[in-house]
């Protein structure tokens, strides 16, 4: 059956999207579905779609007969995630999301039964856009095997030239008194290649017959042969047991043999951090709330913080308190929660001065979040699927301290709320009214919703570079306290947020809401910066509530595996979004830094800046900026010349503006330089195009082996860049995967990878091409 664009199609459970589809309505009431995109991005947890309220209530075949609609949408392209558009019915405007999209060769689960509109088929689909293949890459054996044969390809022409002149020359002048004089040749039998009469058409005729003779001086079966080697050695890569991954039943995978050489040739490898380094398996460990710090856990950047300054271990708990200690070490491992503080588990937090901001801060771990809540029918335990482990820990944190999240429909969040006045858990319902999500620019995230007095709430979650400078002036109670409390939290190694909130007058959000929907109808290509302009106007004058701080621990054995290659002469980078503070001590941590290291720091927060942002003037803050950046690398050149006459071990460390201004072209050969000279370099709170601009100008500038390594859609275009993208099989997805040239499920199997494979394989290339 021939689906045209305008089809309503219906999908029964397990059957695969024949095309690009707009979700009408589902087997379940709140019109949601379940997908899995396996065959698209290779992510095996399920995605939740949901219809928009307008079409919910179709249900049957007969729903459809007179059902008129107009869907405006973007033209076709390859982005997986993105969509823009909108749905006119009985002349009302409805924005078209992500959230309504069901991409063709994706799967139907856990849901009986779908109604979609086709809108792209064929060519036009997502998944046919994206067909293209990644960017070409070769090895540097293979192009200097490539200037070999053009060269004998020259040599093989010249000398059927030359001889092809000499042979016309000879037969012109062939014939002497009439007589040939090479009668041996038996020109007399001949039409064309001994007639002197013809010399020049002998000439050309003896020119291909010498290319075809002399054809044997290219080495045209060497390429079949490498070709075969190469293969075997992706076989060796794969079957390695030393690369596999037992735990998650993952073995090394090389998505490609033309790069087995360059292994043994790689000078620089940039990396990122969050599940590359670390297992990007968050754990909520400590918060702070109304300017109080609660949490007791020891991270593992504080135990190797205390190990490199020969400084005790702090406990977890002091002695009067060690029949807690004893008591926790009882408890059922949770995934995703290391919180111990009796000041606040087990509703204790109620006799805490400031409970009520407390309750407020918990509230808004549970509200806040597009996570699922999925409820086991034997236990009745709930586990939830969130876009991130960042966001499922905060949601599972909120449930162990009181505040349950057990229900989401469109237009509601339940809790189970621990109310001190009762002592007990209450059923509470917040109307759900408008999701501003995440996004790498924005940098937070807001919902808005409507309590049971009727009060609008707006509950913020995000950076605290973002946070602070949107709070109110009686919104800053807590802020010095707070920011304390990260600079700590970031010292061991933790990621922070910043939860903010505010109430809104209905006449305000009124406002807001129209210019919202506004966007959201608009279809044209700015349709996100136009949402985010609206955003900014109602995420303001926010009321701190305080911060969290969450564990990434490092992954087995990257402190060893970072230090072979250091020894092994390759530099290391890492390319990582987190704070400064964070990724030093994670480098600590991971040996990337190290006891006696000089740090070169180029940071944007000086107090000269800070004062000229306050001031509101932009041209000044930049011409300050860029100057400031350039000071900052000259005196790291100097440091630079005089640490290389005493052999001192430098480390570069700079943040995401800084990285900005040392791209731009008139400074780009100065860092360059700078950064060329370091042992080690991490740039902070990088984008995944900053990533991506780093990887290509040392790669362009130095001319030397470069290979990224990196697990998330944000380092794609790291791994596409460098001569070598190797994907970690983590669990942010398998986007990177599939834009790597090998993968691998431990950052540790690097070592193996290089030292061993590469090193091999480099050797044995090398022997087959000169054998």
């Amino acid at each position: 059956m021939d689906l045209k664009v305008g089809d309503i199609v219906k999908v029964q459970k397990d059957e695969f999207f024949p095309a690009d589809l707009i979700l009408l309505s589902s087997s379940y009431e709140e019109a949601i579905c379940y997908v899995e995109t396996t065959n698209l991005d290779g992510e095996t947890n399920l995605k939740l779609k949901q219809a928009l309220d307008a079409t919910s209530n179709f249900h049957e075949d007969l729903s459809f007969q007179n059902f008129k609609a107009v869907i405006k949408c973007e033209d076709p392209n390859a982005n997986l995630y993105s969509f823009v558009g909108g749905l006119q019915l009985e002349e009302q405007q409805y924005p078209l999301t992500p959230q309504q999209l069901l991409l063709r060769d994706s799967k139907l689960r856990n849901t009986d039964f779908i109604y979609g509109v086709v809108i792209f088929t064929g060519h036009d689909t997502k998944v046919m856009q994206n067909s293209t293949a990644p960017p070409s890459k070769r090895s540097k054996i293979e192009k200097r095997m490539d200037k070999i044969v053009y060269f004998l390809f020259f040599v093989l022409v010249v000398m059927s030239f030359i001889g092809s002149i000499f042979f016309g020359i000879s037969t012109r002048e062939d014939l002497e008194n009439r007589r040939m004089t090479r009668w041996y040749l038996r020109p007399d039998d001949t039409t064309i290649y001994y007639d002197p009469k013809r010399a020049p058409v002998a000439a050309i005729l003896h020119f291909l017959t010498a290319l075809m003779l002399y054809s044997y001086l290219i080495p045209i079966s060497l390429y079949v042969s490498i070709e075969i080697v190469k293969v075997l050695q992706s076989v060796f890569i794969n079957q390695d047991l030393h690369m596999y991954y037992e735990e998650a039943d993952k073995p090394a995978h090389a998505r490609t043999s033309n790069l087995n050489e360059e292994l043994g040739q790689v000078d620089t490898i940039f990396s990122d951090k969050t599940g590359t380094l670390t297992c990007n398996s968050m754990e909520f460990i400590k918060c702070s709330v109304a300017g109080t710090a609660y949490g007791r856990g020891v991270t593992e950047v504080e135990r190797a913080l205390a190990s490199r300054k020969g400084l005790p271990l702090a406990q977890e708990v002091t002695e009067e308190e060690g029949r807690v200690e004893d008591s926790t070490e009882e408890r059922t491992s949770i995934k995703g929660y290391n919180f111990i503080d009796e000041r606040v588990t087990n509703g204790n937090w109620v006799s805490e001065p400031r409970a009520d901001v407390i309750q407020k801060f918990l509230r808004l771990l549970a509200i806040c979040h597009t996570a699922i809540p999925d409820v086991d029918e034997e236990t009745g335990r709930i586990s939830y699927e969130a876009e991130s482990p960042d966001e499922a820990a905060f949601v599972i944190a909120a449930r162990e301290l009181g505040f349950e999240f057990y229900e989401r429909t469109q237009t509601s969040i339940l809790l189970h709320e621990f109310d001190p006045i009762y002592g007990t858990k209450v059923e509470r319902s917040y109307e759900l009214l408008n999701i501003l999500e995440f996004s790498s620019s924005r940098k937070r995230m807001s919902v808005i919703v409507r309590n049971k007095d009727g009060k609008l709430l707006l509950l913020c979650k995000g950076a605290d570079s973002v946070i602070f400078e949107r709070l109110a002036k009686n919104g800053r109670e807590f802020e010095e306290k707070t920011k304390e409390h990260i600079n700590e939290y970031a010292d061991a190694g933790l990621r922070t947020l910043v939860l903010a909130y505010r109430e809104l007058d209905e006449e305000e959000y009124k406002e807001f809401n129209r210019e919202l929907t506004e966007a959201k109808n608009s279809v044209s290509a700015d349709r996100e910066e136009m949402i985010e302009e609206v955003g900014e106007k109602i995420e303001r004058d926010l009321i701190l509530l305080g911060a969290t701080a969450v564990e990434d621990k490092l992954q087995n054995g990257v402190p060893e595996c970072i230090d072979k290659l250091a020894q092994a002469g390759i530099k290391m980078w890492v390319l990582t979004g987190d704070k400064m503070e964070t990724a030093i001590n994670i480098g600590f941590a991971c040996s990337l830094l190290r006891q006696g290291m000089k740090q070169i720091v180029i940071s944007s927060e000086t107090p000269e800046i800070k004062a000229l942002e306050k001031a509101g003037d932009s041209s000044a803050v930049a011409t300050e900026f860029k100057a400031k950046v350039l000071h900052q690398i000259s005196g790291g050149l100097e440091l630079l010349a005089t640490s290389s006459e005493n052999s001192e071990a430098l480390a570069l460390i700079i943040d995401g503006k800084s990285l900005t201004c040392a791209l731009e072209d008139d400074v780009k050969d100065m860092f360059l330089q700078l950064a060329l000279g370091c042992a080690s370099v991490i740039c902070c709170r990088s984008s995944p195009k900053q990533k991506a601009l780093v990887t290509k100008l040392v790669k362009i500038r130095t001319g030397s082996t470069t290979l990224a390594i990196g697990d998330g859609a944000n380092d794609v275009g790291m791994l596409q860049e460098a001569d070598i993208g190797v994907g970690i099989s983590g669990v942010e997805g398998m986007q990177a995967v599939m834009s790597s040239d090998i993968a691998i499920a431990q950052f540790r199997y690097l070592e193996r990878l290089l030292l061993v494979h590469g090193h091999w394989c480099y050797r044995r290339i090398s022997s087959m091409v000169c054998f």
